[in-house]
């Protein structure tokens, strides 16, 4: 392909579009993604979904959700002169042993699979200002910018328009080849490159699995997630205690959850993971509750360096797993470990063992 560094209306409409959509695509394999799409910038329905959302406090303490008006909507506010989105799409469930037999065991940790290795924001948004480059060096240098859930992007909206699934009744976007297990992350461009078709149709029928075995009922309709029921939640985002109660709702759920993934049927067409930094690391995929409550903060930033799990910091680490705790199997180790973090200098983690000792009793 002609290589062309001048980026002018004039420029641009002598390369061949078409062409450099297949290169971009091969350049998304190459670097580890296993589909791109490309839509367009119309956002309003996603915008009326949005507001409605709002309107019933569904989004709890999120306060970011509200906060920067349109441009979660309005891609060119967020880049002046934004004309496409490029969504991309890495796969990354690991292959570990199975996430039923982890959920089924009260002593044992689960952890959201998508946290059990590597930080995936920094590694998907370096893979994508790579492409970038790459799409700089034949188109010019285009007025760009990646995401990778870091900005007020509707990021699901972005991939349905661009044809990689469509977003189920679980709020999760679903690929028909390949279920939900996978990260989204985007460009965006004012490039007019070609757009690929939307994903039109929703493949869920009659299917109400993710609803009905939702722990907390969090899917409260179609398409409709009260985040402040969501275990996600209120194990990431809530910052405070968690509501008594949904506690005994939560089973041994310490950092996100994945029911409503491992119960769509979709998701029989889904592979393990390539990536190797998204393999568990400290053996959190089967980790014991007691031992990670026993962690120092010391061994928690140590051990979780590198890892998602570190933003809700060990306060929130701690509060979780004893909430975990008051749901496990009573024994005089977990009674022990409850005792002793019962008298911690943390007022939200007293208060969690307090109520999980009494489970107990």
């Amino acid at each position: 392909m002609t290589n062309h560094k001048d980026n002018s209306p004039e420029a641009i409409s002598n390369i061949d579009l078409l062409s450099l959509m297949e290169d971009i695509r091969a350049w998304g394999r190459e670097l580890g993604f296993q589909q791109i799409g490309i839509s367009d910038i119309n956002l309003d329905q996603p915008r009326q979904h949005l507001q409605s959302w709002l309107e019933k406090n569904f989004h709890g303490d999120m306060d970011y959700m509200a906060s920067h008006g349109e441009k979660r909507s309005r891609p060119e506010q967020l880049l002046p002169g934004t004309l496409r989105v490029l969504s991309a799409r890495m796969d990354y469930l690991p292959d570990t042993d199975s996430m039923e037999e982890v959920l089924a065991d009260a002593n044992k940790a689960y952890i959201s699979r998508y946290a059990l290795g590597r930080d995936y924001h920094k590694l998907m948004r370096k893979r994508l200002a790579t492409l970038a480059q790459k799409i700089s060096a034949v188109a010019g240098q285009h007025n760009h910018r990646a995401f990778v859930d870091s900005a007020p992007v509707l990021e699901r909206a972005l991939a349905e328009k661009a044809g990689l699934g469509w977003i189920g009744k679980n709020t999760m976007l679903i690929n028909p080849k390949a279920g939900s297990w996978f990260f989204l992350g985007e460009i965006y461009t004012d490039l007019p490159l070609p757009l690929d078709p939307p994903q039109e149709t929703m493949h869920c029928g009659s299917c109400t699995a993710c609803l009905d075995d939702c722990p907390t009922g969090a899917i409260v309709a179609p398409n409709q997630v009260d985040a402040r029921r969501c275990i996600s939640y209120l194990t990431i985002e809530l910052r405070e205690s968690i509501p008594e109660e949904l506690r005994p709702l939560m089973g041994n759920r310490i950092y996100g959850c994945d029911d409503c993934q491992l119960v769509c049927p979709w998701n029989k067409f889904s592979e393990h993971t390539q990536e190797t930094d998204f393999q568990p690391r400290n053996n959190l995929q089967a980790a014991e509750l007691v031992e990670l409550f026993q962690w120092t903060e010391e061994e928690f930033l140590r051990r979780t360096e590198g890892s998602a799990i570190r933003r809700i910091g060990y306060e929130c680490w701690l509060r979780n797993i004893a909430v975990a705790l008051g749901n496990a199997s009573s024994s005089d180790t977990v009674v022990a470990a409850l005792k002793e973090k019962s008298q911690h200098s943390s007022a939200l983690v007293r208060e969690h063992s307090q109520w999980a000792l009494a489970q107990h009793n």
